[in-house]
């Protein structure tokens, strides 16, 4: 899977391939309706990767004191475009 053509294409499937990393899994559930799985892969972890995810999850969810916590530990800021938008710059930067 190397666009973001290609991951919105495997949201088709029933699961996000096995060899995704935890963050694009992560963002894989999301966009299939399912905060608590995209919540649950990236939780546990504190790389700035699954970081940003996180950060980006909690946006969503309306939490924003909670999500600038988690953009300042990936080394980010929370950025001025809609979740889709975002959703979308997150799936690309992590296929590169």
């Amino acid at each position: 899977m190397n666009t973001l053509t290609d991951f919105k294409t495997s949201l088709n499937s029933d699961k996000p391939a096995e060899s995704l990393p935890a963050h694009l899994k992560s963002l894989w559930y999301d966009a299939k309706g399912d905060w608590d799985k995209a919540h649950a892969q990236v939780d546990h972890l504190s790389d700035n990767s699954s970081s940003w995810v996180h950060a980006y999850l909690h946006r969503k969810e309306g939490d924003t004191w909670n999500a600038d916590y988690w953009y300042s530990k990936a080394g980010k800021i929370r950025p001025d475009l809609s979740l889709q938008e975002e959703w979308e710059n997150l799936v690309s930067y992590f296929l590169q």
